[in-house]
């Protein structure tokens, strides 16, 4: 295990191995916030990693905080002309574990990687969110440009008291930006590192992991992406305050995820829309 301290706020810790393992030398209830990407029905080739999933989701439940939440980005394969759902299948496994299924997002890509003959093109992936309780943190993101901004609200606004009488309740001014829907469009990792090389198989973009980590944690809370990968999530916490651990199979892998972090420049362009 290697530490990398980048700043005052932040510190990074990389792990290299099967997360099944090393993920049992993390103590309970010790991360605030986990975001991951994992290696889901055989899309790639990770070196003949073998992905226990069962496992590894009940060491992702052991280590989270009361109150922490965990971001899962998946997709499901077509195996002989049908959807496999793994997707649902883990979601559902999830909740059978102890966690709360807060949201089901959508991650809408701005392009596609293989153009469909009997069905329509394949541009999203499932966002699961996954609480242990309550989510003890939640920043909603204000940017979605409300079309009636500057007017006040259309109509009475009423609500309804136990008698079944209506009590008018005073208008209000709409703004300039609503939070965010649940449906998340933007950019993918090529589109962002357009004519760049990154050394990995399979990323998600640094927006996608930059507006998560900003939703559901605070500075100085510990972010853990046990298929760490290219290190996307990593370079999102140097850049917002937060403290990281990563983990990946491949020992390539880890070294090239830490030089990219260490060499990750804060305020990188937004991906989104």
């Amino acid at each position: 295990m290697k530490n990398i301290e980048t700043n005052k706020q932040t510190q990074q810790i990389f792990l290299i191995g099967d997360c099944k393992e090393k993920l049992k030398t993390i103590s309970d209830n010790y991360i605030d916030f986990i975001l991951t990407s994992p290696p889901y029905d055989n899309l790639r080739d990770y070196e003949g990693f073998e992905f226990s999933f069962q496992e590894i989701s009940r060491q992702l439940y052991r280590l989270l905080k009361n109150g922490g939440v965990m971001v899962w980005i998946v997709g499901d394969a077509v195996v002989k002309g049908g959807e496999t759902l793994t997707s649902f299948k883990q979601a559902l496994y999830f909740q059978q574990i102890g966690f709360r299924v807060h949201d089901t997002m959508i991650y809408q890509k701005n392009n596609f990687s293989n153009p469909s003959k009997n069905r329509y093109h394949q541009i999203f992936e499932y966002m699961f969110v996954l609480s242990k309780g309550t989510p003890k943190t939640f920043n909603p993101i204000f940017d979605r440009k409300n079309v009636y901004a500057g007017f006040s609200s259309f109509g009475e606004n009423t609500t309804r008291k136990k008698d079944g009488k209506f009590t008018i309740q005073r208008k209000r001014i709409i703004q300039d930006y609503g939070m965010r829907y649940n449906i998340w469009k933007g950019n993918t990792s090529g589109q962002e590192n357009m004519c760049r090389h990154i050394e990995h198989p399979a990323t998600f973009p640094m927006w996608l992991a930059k507006d998560h980590i900003r939703s559901w944690t605070n500075e100085g809370d510990i972010v853990l992406d046990p298929f760490m990968g290219s290190g996307t999530t990593g370079a999102a916490c140097k850049e917002l305050g937060r403290n990281f651990i990563g983990c990946d199979i491949e020992s390539k892998y880890v070294v090239f995820a830490q030089e990219r972090i260490a060499k990750h420049k804060c305020g990188a362009a937004n991906g989104l829309f």
